[in-house]
Parts: C-alpha cells; structure tokens; sequence
C-alpha cells in the first residue's frame, strides 16, 4: 500500500528523515518508534503532504503523494490538536467532518454512538469549545473524528499520550477490532514501548531519521525495545 524510497528531509543542514526504502502492506499496523528528533513526525507530515522531502518519494498505491491528491479519499489521520477547529463545540466539529464525507447531522448521530464507551461521558453534550477541552480529550474528538470516513489507511502521532488508563486500553481495543475487521492499514506513533508492542504487528526503529530495525513483533519484542533504549 505504502512505498518508500531514498526519503530525505533536511532542516538547517541537518537530515532529520533518510529512510531508503520502505515497504507497508494492506492492513499492517506499524508501530513507530524513537526517541525524541527521530524523524517520526516529520515522516508522517510527509506521508501527508503537509512537508515537502528534499529528495525521494512516497508513493500510496502506487501514486506519488506529493503529485496526486487521490490518496486523500481513502487516508485518515489525527497528529495534533492543530487539526480539530477548536472554536467548535465536538458537536459542531462531528457535523462538519461529517459532511465533508456526504453524512447528515443525523448520521453522525448515529456513527458516535459506538464510541460512547471511548468517550466516557467527557465529549458530548459538555457545552464546552474543544479549546476548552484536555489535550486526553481532544485526541479523543480527533481519533473519532478521523474514523468517521472509514479510511483504509490510518495515521496516529501519539494518540496514547495524555490519555488515562482506562482510555488507552479502550482505544487499543478499538484500533485492534479495526484492524482484524476492516482491513485497516495503521501508522502509530508512540513513546509507549508496551501499547505499541500490543496493538501494532510491526516495529519500525527510527534514529536520527533512518530505520534501525524493522520486524514483526512477537513475545520478546517488547523486551528487545528496552533493551535497545536502556543502552
């Protein structure tokens, strides 16, 4: 679904991305993995078109993402609370994604009832602005709202971050039913060495921007990671 090759992304004369090849397929989950300034941002703002690469390509079935826009019908992504429109209620916020995607304010309706147990009772029906909101319950509205065109490929910048105990387990649950039940391709970034060996079925190693190690996880991944971090 997902090729890579000889990607390069370099800020003040620094290579922060230099990834020569890179190969994902339909309905992987990727974890991605690195210490701060690895290049796992910059990589998906890439993957996204938001950045343009120095040198290299991307290609999403089969299609270069920086010359084609097709790739955005069927990708869905949620990096940062720079995403949501904050001066919006998560109402307001649903409704509009949701027509983006030809669905009424009824269908919406409808589609956010699955996350109810997601949201615990903190999202909807506040009367707050998702500027008002935490940064735990603001990537809630963003992963829902991500989901909400059912996208073959997903991309995730950290959604664990600043979530509480019980969401992080409920969103694991929910990101590994899509993958089992939709086919969905996933990206997720995570500081999180054990949500990310347990939801994703890859680990892809980034330091200062290349590819360390890339392999399919298995009980010892995760002791493999702490290994590797605790050196």
């Amino acid at each position: 679904m997902i090729e890579v090759k000889n990607l390069v992304k370099s800020y003040a004369g620094r290579t922060v991305v230099n990834i020569q090849q890179l190969s994902i397929k339909t309905g992987e989950t990727i974890g991605l993995v690195g210490n701060n300034g690895a290049g796992k941002t910059t990589f998906f703002r890439m993957l996204l078109d938001l950045i343009r690469p120095d040198g290299g390509v991307i290609l999403s079935k089969d299609m270069d993402v920086s010359k084609s826009a097709s790739w955005k019908d069927y990708t869905a992504s949620y990096l940062d609370e720079g995403f949501l429109i904050d001066y919006l209620t998560p109402e307001e916020y649903f409704v509009f994604i949701g027509s983006l995607h030809g669905l009424s304010a009824a269908h919406v309706a409808d589609y956010l009832k699955q996350y109810e147990e997601f949201f615990n009772g903190e999202i909807l029906n506040r009367g707050k602005y998702i500027r008002d909101f935490s940064k735990g319950n603001q990537n809630k509205v963003g992963i829902a709202a991500a989901l909400m065109q059912k996208p073959e490929l997903l991309i995730l910048d950290e959604p664990f971050a600043n979530l509480d105990p019980t969401t992080q387990i409920r969103l694991k649950s929910l990101l590994k039913n899509l993958s089992q039940t939709q086919k969905l391709t996933t990206f997720i970034s995570s500081h999180d060495l054990n949500h990310v060996t347990d939801v994703c079925n890859r680990i892809v190693l980034l330091e200062k921007g290349s590819i360390i190690k890339d392999f399919y996880t298995d009980e010892n991944s995760l002791k493999e990671l702490e290994a590797y971090f605790s050196e």
